[in-house]
């Protein structure tokens, strides 16, 4: 089993920043992924800015860079600087990485950040089937439920009909109370 294929996919996915409403990579987690300093790496890209357009890698504003979460490594490795501010590569910039650094091991990794972009998108695109599935789904049976609620509804509306009383009733005539003027005559 050769080094690179011990690179999980999971640690390349938590490297892919959303930056600019791009996917993204930081050359700093390139590097680290290369196996060479980011020095080294940011040198190999500027002898080559050609390849290098504006869609392809850009540097972070100050604002940008202070939103990215530093390295959880306390002390800096020799040649890096954080006066500097990092690079982003979109998915194409690193790809075209790998004709600019040419080692083996640059070749694997390349090739297993290239899978891991294309299964982020795969991911991203079946859950955009879901949603909309389930958004159909939803208009579908508002429909059918709807129906049912205004059935449930009138099944619970009361009717105003008169209150019948309560008791044993006879056909005679009800008897006089005894204040009334009926009842004074006898």
């Amino acid at each position: 089993m050769s080094e690179v294929s011990l690179i999980p996919v999971r640690r390349i996915e938590r490297k892919i920043l959303l930056l600019r409403g791009e996917k993204m990579m930081l050359d700093r987690d390139l590097a680290e992924l290369y196996g060479v300093e980011t020095k080294v790496l940011n040198q190999a890209v500027k002898r080559n800015l050609e390849r290098f357009p504006s869609d392809f890698m850009f540097q972070l504003s100050k604002e940008e860079a202070a939103l990215i979460p530093r390295s959880q490594i306390v002390t800096l490795k020799r040649g890096e600087h954080r006066k500097f501010r990092p690079f982003a590569f979109t998915e194409q910039g690193v790809a075209m990485l790998s004709s600019v650094l040419r080692s083996d091991r640059a070749i694997q990794v390349n090739l297993a950040i290239m899978r891991t972009f294309v299964q982020l998108r795969q991911m991203l695109s079946s859950h955009a089937d879901l949603a909309r599935k389930l958004a159909a789904l939803e208009g579908k049976y508002d429909k059918q439920f709807r129906a049912v609620f205004d059935a449930i509804r009138e099944l619970m509306r009361e009717e105003k009909k008169p209150k019948r009383e309560i008791g044993f009733h006879t056909l005679m005539a009800k008897p006089a109370k005894a204040g009334s003027a009926k009842a004074k005559e006898i």
